[in-house]
């Protein structure tokens, strides 16, 4: 791939990159915190970023503990559809919920916060889990002209992937930075992982998948 040639309507989007999903946190994402040096060489590059950070409630519908019987990575029926629980994880007000301390914050202009309603998940930057209560971000940036959107963050399979989804969608052009992500890859049917499911998804839909040393300084 030719080097990316950055514009004023480009913004670094910055996924869930918090202690909560990284090793020592409540839902480590295996080797989370290899993102975080990606993500500050990145930050001067771009200029401009935003941040979308899980912000739950203790009580949270998508926590195993708030469902007698049930285990986290159990599936249940919310009324918005499928819902896989989780460990209770990014608590509101806490570290562990905010984007992790070494990445050089001065450079974010905007903070997103997903998941706060008790009664419903939110995976994508974009909508919750019932694909129709906004988080705001989709105006913050169309009000600001971006076109362009960079991401990296975690998990790549699960909120990286639905925030690309909901991105193209939205009529962003979507670039996936890969050593800026990592991935859980759960087993799912067929042999197959979620990393392999998410990765086909965003192909389909033209997410550009890069990497960090694609876009030009």
């Amino acid at each position: 791939m030719s080097t990316i040639e950055l514009m004023q309507t480009d913004m670094l989007c910055i996924i869930d990159a918090t202690p909560t999903f990284m090793p020592g946190g409540s839902l480590p994402v295996p080797n989370g915190d290899e993102i975080l040096p990606v993500i500050n060489t990145l930050l001067p590059v771009f200029q401009r970023a935003v941040a979308v950070e899980d912000w739950h409630p203790k009580d949270h519908s998508s926590f195993a503990s708030n469902h007698p019987g049930k285990a986290p990575f159990d599936v249940v029926d919310l009324p918005y559809g499928k819902q896989v629980l989780w460990p209770d994880h990014a608590p509101r007000g806490t570290t562990e919920a905010k984007t992790h301390e070494d990445v050089d914050q001065s450079y974010i202009e905007a903070i997103i916060r997903k998941g706060f309603r008790k009664q419903v998940d939110s995976y994508s930057g974009f909508f919750e889990n019932d694909q129709t209560t906004t988080t705001g971000l989709d105006a913050y940036l169309k009000a600001r002209g971006i076109k362009r959107l960079f991401l990296v963050g975690l998990a790549t399979d699960f909120c990286v992937a639905y925030t690309a989804e909901d991105a193209t969608k939205l009529g962003y052009q979507v670039f996936l930075v890969e050593d800026g992500c990592r991935g859980i890859g759960m087993p799912t049917s067929e042999g197959k992982t979620t990393m392999d499911d998410a990765y086909e998804k965003l192909k389909a839909c033209g997410v550009t998948f890069i990497q960090s040393s694609d876009i030009s300084s």
